[in-house]
C-alpha cells in the first residue's frame, strides 16, 4: 500500500521569503524587548502526514540549515536572551544532528524541550535525548484512536503516541501532552484527557486547530467560531480535573478569551488572564531554513522578517517590522468586532495566527468565547466559509468569508444551554474519515 504521505499536499518550495526590509536603526522599544522563549522548527521532514498541519510537513526543506549554521544559531539565541528553546518539526528526531543541537542549547544554559507526534520516539531515542540534556517532551495526542489516526493520517499513530509517553516517562524525563481541538475530535476530548491522566502526564496544553496549511485545504475539520460556546465549558471542567490530579493545565494562546472561565483556566498567569499576542515580544520563531518570525505559527509570506544567513539574528529581531509588529500595537489597529470590544485594550485581538488565518489579517479574532457569548445574547453566531483554497506552500492561507447570521430555528435554546454548561454538545457533523495507510 502506498504511503499516506503521498496523498497529502506537501509544501511547494520555491525561493524562501526574503522578509521585509530591515529598518536602518532599531527603535528604543526594540532594543529593550527580548524574547525569553524560542520555538525552532529544525526540519520539516516528518513521519506522519497530519490533516491539520499548518506547515505541510513531510519532506525536509531544500535549504535547511547545516549543522554549523544551526550551532551558530544556538549561540545567537542565547546572546539574544532566550531562556528556553522548544524543538519542533516535522519531527526533530529525523534530523541527524538533533542531539548535537540539544547539547549545544543546554551548553549555553538554555532550557531545551521538544514536541513530537511520537511515532518513532522510542525508548532508545528518549534515553539519547535525556543524555544530551533534553528536559521535557510534549507528545501530540489529538483524540481517541479512530479520530487521532484519521487526523494524523496513519493507522497506529495513536498507539505510537501513547508508547512515546511511556518511553519518555520510563527514562525519568518529564512528559506532557498537547491536543488540537478540531471538529473531528471535539467529542473525544474529555475521555482523551482521562486517558492522558492515566498515562501520568505532567501537563496538558489544548489549543484550537487553525485553518492554515492542510487544515485550510479541508476546512470542515476546523471548528466554527460559535463552537467556542461548547469548547470553553468543557475545558473548564477538565481544568478542575487537572487541578485535582496535580497536572498543569496550560491552555494554548488561541483558547479563550475573557469569558466566564478565563480566570479559572489561567489562574497561573499574571492577572489570571492571557493578555495580548506575544509574537515578537516574548517569543521568537525559527524556520528550518533560518527564516525568523515573531511566532513560529504565523504565515511565512507576511511575517518572515529576515533570514539568519543574510543578517544577524539580533538585527532581525530589533529591526524587522514583520517580527516586531506587536510591540506598539494599539486598539487603533483592531477592526471588526474586536475594535469595539470591552476588552480590546487588554486583548488587542488575541492570537494573531488565528485571526490572520481566519480573516486574512490580524486584529479581528472570531474564535473568542466572550465574543461568541455576546453574539449569542443577540441571537447571532459566526461561521467561516472557505472561498479560495491555499496555494500549497508551507504556512499558507486560504481565503475565508466571516459570516454573521441568526441562529437556525430551534438551535438557539440549545446553544444557550450549552453555553451554561447544561448541555454537552452543539450539533456538529463530523467529516468522514478517509482511508488510512498502514505504512
Amino acid at each position: 500500500m502506498a504511503s499516506v504521505i503521498a496523498k497529502r499536499r506537501l509544501a511547494l518550495y520555491g525561493t524562501a521569503p526574503a522578509g521585509s526590509p530591515l529598518r536602518d536603526e532599531a527603535r528604543p522599544i526594540d532594543r529593550v524587548t527580548r524574547p525569553f522563549y524560542a520555538v525552532w522548527e529544525v526540519t520539516l521532514r516528518c513521519d506522519l502526514s497530519c490533516r491539520h498541519c499548518s506547515s505541510r510537513a513531510g519532506r525536509a526543506r531544500d535549504d535547511e540549515l547545516t549543522t554549523r549554521e544551526a550551532l551558530d544559531l544556538v549561540g545567537a539565541l542565547a546572546d539574544l536572551g532566550v531562556e528556553e528553546v522548544t524543538l519542533i518539526g516535522g519531527e526533530a528526531y529525523l534530523r541527524d544532528d538533533w542531539l548535537e543541537i540539544i547539547r549545544a542549547i543546554r551548553g549555553r544554559g538554555m532550557r531545551c524541550t521538544l514536541v513530537t507526534g511520537g511515532r518513532g520516539f522510542s525508548r532508545a531515542r528518549a534515553h539519547a535525548a535525556k543524555d544530551a540534556g533534553l528536559q521535557s517532551v510534549s507528545v501530540s495526542v489529538d483524540g481517541l484512536e479512530a479520530s487521532h489516526d484519521a487526523l494524523r493520517g496513519l493507522r497506529g499513530s495513536f498507539d505510537g503516541a501513547l508508547a512515546a509517553i511511556d518511553a519518555v516517562r520510563g527514562v525519568g524525563m518529564q512528559v506532557t501532552a498537547n491536543t488540537q481541538i478540531a471538529r473531528r475530535n471535539v467529542r473525544d476530548v474529555p475521555e482523551l484527557f482521562a486517558r492522558l491522566l492515566e498515562a501520568r502526564i505532567a501537563a496538558w496544553q489544548p489549543q484550537i486547530t487553525v485553518p492554515m496549511g492542510r487544515a485550510a485545504d479541508e476546512a470542515d475539520i476546523v471548528i466554527e467560531p460559535f463552537q467556542m460556546l461548547e469548547v470553553m465549558p468543557m475545558l473548564a471542567r477538565l481544568k478542575s480535573l487537572a487541578d485535582a490530579a496535580g497536572v498543569v493545565f496550560w491552555p494554548g494562546n488561541n483558547v479563550g478569551y475573557f469569558g466566564p472561565h478565563e480566570a479559572h483556566l489561567r489562574d497561573s498567569m499574571p492577572g489570571c488572564q492571557r493578555g495580548s499576542c506575544g509574537a515578537g515580544r516574548v517569543s521568537i520563531g525559527i524556520e528550518s531554513n533560518g527564516n525568523v518570525k515573531g511566532c513560529p505559527s504565523l504565515p511565512s509570506r507576511e511575517y518572515v522578517g529576515g533570514n539568519v544567513r543574510s543578517a544577524p539574528l539580533e538585527a532581525i529581531w530589533e529591526r524587522a517590522p514583520a517580527v516586531g509588529f506587536m510591540r506598539e500595537r494599539s486598539v487603533a489597529d483592531l477592526w471588526g468586532r474586536c475594535s469595539t470590544c470591552y476588552y480590546a485594550e487588554d486583548c488587542l485581538g488575541g492570537c494573531s495566527w488565528t485571526a490572520h488565518s481566519a480573516t486574512g489579517r490580524p486584529g479581528n479574532n472570531p474564535y473568542c468565547h466572550h465574543r461568541a457569548l455576546t453574539l449569542l445574547r443577540q441571537g447571532l453566531r459566526e461561521r467561516i466559509v472557505l472561498r479560495e483554497r491555499p496555494p500549497g506552500q508551507s504556512f499558507d492561507l486560504g481565503i475565508f468569508d466571516l459570516v454573521e447570521e441568526a441562529w437556525p430555528q430551534g438551535e438557539l435554546v440549545r446553544a444557550e444551554a450549552v453555553a451554561r454548561g447544561q448541555e454537552p454538545w452543539l450539533a456538529c457533523a463530523d467529516p468522514a474519515a478517509e482511508p488510512l495507510s498502514d505504512s
